[in-house]
């Protein structure tokens, strides 16, 4: 019956496409990316296996699409930071975003903590997006503003902080995520990991 009313769902979301990538989204959440078929995911769309190929070439074009479809969400809410006064508000409002995006779509979360991260058949991580790539570009250009308002160290490459803070938010999310899982020890909250980034940016301040 559930399985009924997950694939009705499903097929009651607009066009094929759309269809495709929402029962995508809940079943590489739900089952794990390796045990879902594509198969599984047409049924529950309501749609044929060659449709999902014809609009993402693959299973792992599909997750791709998952991803860079989240990316884009959260980049339309990108522009208002720019209205903060300094890059260290700018910095700590995008934390807040993203954080508040993974919250609103925890099966994104899922995947992109547990599965963004895994290196392909293809050799390359899905997760490597247009929308992730211009997330990174956005936080590399508020550690250069930080550097030229003197609020990050000068003998601190804006690189090496860029990828120390935003794997420092990957790694406290998925332990976070874990806790949820199989009770690991990450008994810590949303605003004391904003906290946490408060106080490296403090430390990192030229």
């Amino acid at each position: 019956m559930a399985q009924e009313t997950q694939r009705d769902s499903a097929k009651a979301i607009g066009s094929s496409h759309d269809r495709i990538l929402a029962a995508a989204k809940q079943l590489f959440a739900s089952r794990g990316y390796e045990n879902t078929s594509t198969v599984a995911i047409a049924r529950m769309a309501g749609t044929s296996e060659s449709q999902l190929m014809k609009h993402f070439g693959s299973k792992e074009g599909l997750l791709e699409a998952i991803f860079d479809q989240g990316w884009e969400k959260m980049g339309y809410a990108l522009r208002g930071i720019q209205e903060l006064s300094t890059p260290v508000e700018k910095l700590l409002s995008l934390l807040d975003l993203v954080l508040s995006a993974l919250e609103r779509d925890p099966e994104l979360k899922e995947l992109m903590l547990l599965e963004g991260r895994r290196v392909r058949k293809e050799g390359r991580m899905v997760l490597l997006t247009r929308g992730y790539q211009a997330f990174v570009k956005t936080v590399d250009s508020l550690l250069l503003e930080m550097r030229a308002a003197g609020e990050l160290r000068s003998d601190a490459n804006p690189q090496a902080v860029r990828s120390g803070l935003m794997g420092m938010l990957e790694g406290l999310l998925r332990d976070q995520l874990l806790a949820r899982r199989v009770d690991y020890p990450a008994a810590y909250t949303t605003a004391e990991i904003r906290k946490l980034f408060t106080n490296v940016l403090g430390a990192l301040h030229g």
